[in-house]
């Protein structure tokens, strides 16, 4: 439990400009340090964690992370008020500077544990969890929500949820510019079937402007990034920023205006090498490690065939670091 700390001040400004999405089964612990090679001033955010499983399972499975990746944050999925309390503290304790509420994973199997978007019918519930949160740290909570769900779609039905939720006294809300259809679609299907509204979410930020409000869904781009920027206070990037990683190499320019050079692709492959030894020492299999890396070389000549290497021999038992290397040697520099 190395990473447990006392945490002393409250917020510490994060600066949410530019965020990477909290993804199933992608956002894990290596894949974070390997976005922070790429920028040190993007918020990363964990997968959704589930209050049972923190409370019920081993927390260090869940919360353990690396002092590098600040600024980070817990995303919780939950709907106990109390429960949601308790693991808000364990986060604080643990050393995150933000938790976030999950108000919008639109899958059958979080719904029936009334977890995600479902809650987004249920905004006093929302507003209960959120200041009860509040009432026991001194770090950010924050919510991430869709539009609307099913037929609860109409821009009144969601000024309603963020003026109910902001009674809580929660001053950030992420919104995915879909809503999600419950009742038909797969979760997969729900991050690209319903339209996107980004007007929406600029209608929230005048409507509400004391609000810190971010978008996400659908953004490809810093230039596009750039253009919500001038109406919002922050994006999140979400299956682009895992895809094509090396768009956030210039984040810390273009976004947050800092002057260091730019880094090359192979000058972040590099900056691994340490990290993949320390975690192969002790235990982690190098697949689990270097498959968030194998977008970094996308469109470059020789990229496709480190991919390939990757893709075919990290799995094998034993594979150590020279896989890595071997596949790098394959990307001309």
């Amino acid at each position: 439990m190395e990473n447990v700390v006392e945490t002393t001040t409250p917020d510490a400004g994060l600066n949410r400009r530019f965020t990477v999405a909290p993804m199933m089964d992608w956002t894990d612990r290596h894949c974070r340090y390997f976005h922070r090679q790429l920028s040190q001033h993007a918020v990363l955010y964990t997968e959704m964690v589930t209050t049972g499983a923190l409370i019920h399972a081993e927390p260090a499975r869940f919360l353990d992370f690396n002092a590098a990746e600040h600024p980070l944050a817990l995303q919780l999925g939950g709907s106990n008020v109390q429960d949601l309390a308790h693991c808000t503290e364990m986060a604080e304790q643990w050393g995150y500077d933000e938790v976030n509420l999950n108000v919008g994973c639109p899958s059958d199997r979080v719904q029936n544990n009334m977890i995600g978007a479902c809650l987004m019918a249920h905004p006093q519930l929302v507003a209960d969890c959120l200041h009860e949160m509040q009432s026991r740290v001194r770090i950010p909570v924050t919510v991430k929500h869709r539009l609307g769900i099913d037929d609860m779609d109409s821009y009144e039905e969601l000024h309603n949820f963020v003026d109910i939720v902001r009674s809580s006294g929660c001053k950030t809300f992420i919104v995915h510019a879909r809503k999600a259809i419950l009742k038909g679609l797969s979760p997969k299907e729900n991050r690209d079937v319903p339209p996107l509204k980004y007007d929406w979410v600029y209608q929230l930020k005048q409507d509400f402007p004391e609000l810190e409000i971010l978008i996400n869904g659908g953004i490809k781009t810093l230039d596009e990034s750039q253009q919500h920027l001038a109406q919002l206070d922050g994006v999140m990037l979400g299956r682009e920023a895992y895809q094509n990683p090396y768009l956030m190499a210039e984040v810390d320019q273009q976004l947050y205006g800092c002057d260091q050079p730019l880094k090359s692709r192979k000058d972040v492959a590099l900056s691994m090498r340490d990290y993949i030894a320390e975690q192969l020492s002790q235990g982690s299999y190098l697949n689990h490690i270097v498959r968030h890396t194998l977008g970094l070389f996308h469109g470059q000549r020789g990229g496709r065939q480190y991919r390939r290497y990757l893709s075919e021999n990290a799995y094998k038992p034993g594979a150590d670091l020279s896989v890595f290397d071997e596949a790098l040697a394959r990307v001309p520099d």
